[in-house]
């Protein structure tokens, strides 16, 4: 029994030893095999790249000559697709479209105190006067005594004003290139109006922007465009509500009192 217990356990461990060789073996194997390809790469200077097709007998540039070193995805893929036409970047040109994204904010405070004061006497005497018979002028005595004028002018004025202002303006808008200096730069405009029964909404764009600035979805922020101008306007119900009145904006602007 003790024999064979002992020629069992021999046989394990002979059958674990050359299980053991078996893995140093594969694991030998594996490791060759990479040194191996280290070495090609290295010695062909792959960099991990495509292998170079066969340059052209007779290039007829020296673009074409490098652009023929190595293989393009166009050339080596089963699975490649071209994009199609409208979804290829390409360099703008005049009448197409970009976004310009619109974000003005602005905060001004102003605090003023003025005060004026003024004060005038007046004291004036007609001595003499002339007169004319048709043929001279002579002095006229007055028979009633001399003429005089007394007055006395006091004008204060004072005011204090405390004013703060906060503007914001916000939207997106869709702009065309009308014109493309020779430096590059872009002219662009955009007109919105929107109506919505009585109300209108009229939006409006211009300025001139890098071709740098612009993103590759075409968009551009409104603080990259240069000489810009945007004005909007309002008509309708609401805008009636709170305008001034031709009169009120008269009187603000001249003051006459």
């Amino acid at each position: 029994m003790a024999r064979g217990a002992l020629r069992v356990a021999r046989q394990q461990t002979t059958t674990m030893n050359i299980q053991v060789r078996s893995n140093l073996g594969f694991a030998t194997f594996v490791v060759a095999l990479a040194f191996c390809g280290v070495a090609t790469n290295v010695a062909f200077g792959q960099d991990a790249r495509l292998p170079p097709p066969a340059a052209p007998a007779n290039p007829k540039s020296p673009e074409q000559s490098a652009a023929a070193q190595y293989h393009t995805l166009h050339d080596s893929s089963f699975i490649f697709r071209k994009l199609p036409p409208e979804a290829e970047l390409r360099e703008l040109q005049i009448h197409d479209i970009i976004t310009v994204l619109v974000d003005y904010r602005s905060s001004m405070t102003s605090q003023g105190d003025a005060e004026n004061r003024k004060q005038a006497n007046i004291n004036a005497t007609l001595a003499q006067w002339l007169a004319f018979d048709g043929k001279d002028i002579f002095p006229a005595p007055f028979r009633r005594g001399s003429p005089a004028v007394n007055g006395t002018l006091n004008s204060q004025y004072r005011t204090t004003s405390d004013m703060q202002l906060n503007d914001q303006l916000t939207f997106r808008i869709a702009a065309e290139v009308v014109d493309i200096r020779p430096n590059g730069n872009l002219v662009i405009e955009a007109r919105r109006e929107i109506r919505n029964n009585e109300e209108v909404w009229v939006q409006s764009l211009t300025g001139v922007v890098r071709r740098q600035s612009i993103g590759p979805d075409r968009t551009v922020r409104s603080d990259e465009v240069a000489e810009l101008r945007v004005d909007k306007r309002e008509r309708g119900f609401i805008p009636d509500s709170y305008t001034r009145g031709w009169f009120l904006r008269w009187y603000d602007k001249w003051k006459p009192f």
